[in-house]
């Protein structure tokens, strides 16, 4: 599917968080579809795509299923998430590859482990892979499969980054792969409670959005706890929207799923734990 695939519906402003900063529809998966359409070419788009944030919000309020996040990252480097030749592993093992973030906090990330019974950590952090696919640049053969080759024959892996989580579900299709919220979710919902805020990694939770909302709606239920989901349950991201999120809300504690978004909530005045966190 390609941009002139795109209806110019302009469902896709109603989350996009770039929109609610700027009101530029240049700057919106719409705008770039339209100028597209309308004979743009990559270098016209440099500004646009740049400032994209990644988050996936766009993806499940579009009505033509386009994949969007893929559609920037081509923009960017000529490619969208590039692909791998598969191969066959045997390791066996459940791995946690807990992303730049939780990998570089030891405290959190042995926590984590801890509530992930039986499994290991990825001791590969992963970033250089993340940046260079939040740039558009591609990564060479060698690293990556210096990278994928523990990963193969992996028996389930929990990933705690989201573009990353997008990736190896391209370059792994046949594993069992999940993001690190939906993993913990049946041990979060014992720990959550009434005034508590909950933070859904944007990224991991839009990519499947359809099939996790249930799961979430009905911790919501449970707990009592509000979350970041917005009236066509779209996860909105924390970065540059965090003020907006709590606007309005009573809140007593703040957790969040992706450790790199605690910095975001500093504002608040409020204690912000990473799910790992909490007792």
């Amino acid at each position: 599917m390609s941009h002139h695939d795109c209806s110019g519906c302009g469902l896709c402003l109603l989350v996009c968080p770039v929109w609610r900063h700027s009101h530029d529809v240049r700057l919106t998966p719409k705008g770039r579809a339209r100028a597209i359409q309308h004979g743009a070419k990559r270098e016209d788009l440099a500004a646009s795509v740049a400032g994209c944030t990644l988050c996936g919000a766009c993806e499940p309020a579009c009505p033509e299923e386009l994949p969007l996040v893929d559609m920037v990252l081509e923009l960017r480097g000529g490619h969208a998430v590039q692909h791998v030749a598969g191969k066959r592993g045997s390791s066996g093992k459940n791995l946690l590859a807990a992303g730049p973030a939780l990998h570089a906090d030891p405290e959190r990330c042995g926590r984590t482990l801890a509530l992930l019974q039986g499994f290991e950590l990825f001791e590969d952090d992963g970033a250089d892979i993340v940046a260079a696919l939040e740039a558009g640049t591609r990564i060479t053969a060698e690293r990556m499969e210096s990278f994928l080759a523990p990963l193969r024959g992996a028996r389930h892996i929990v990933v705690g980054d989201g573009l990353l989580l997008r990736a190896l579900r391209r370059w792994l299709p046949q594993a069992s792969i999940s993001s690190l919220g939906e993993a913990l979710l049946p041990w979060v919902g014992a720990k959550l409670r009434s005034g508590d805020f909950y933070v859904i990694a944007s990224h991991a939770f839009n990519q499947e959005q359809a099939r996790l909302i249930g799961r979430y709606d009905a911790l919501r239920e449970s707990s009592g706890c509000e979350m970041n989901l917005d009236l066509q349950r779209i996860a909105m991201p924390a970065a540059g929207q965090a003020p907006w999120i709590l606007q309005g809300r009573r809140v007593e504690r703040i957790v969040v799923e992706d450790l790199a978004e605690r910095a975001a909530f500093d504002f608040a005045g409020k204690p912000v734990l990473h799910l790992a966190e909490l007792a």
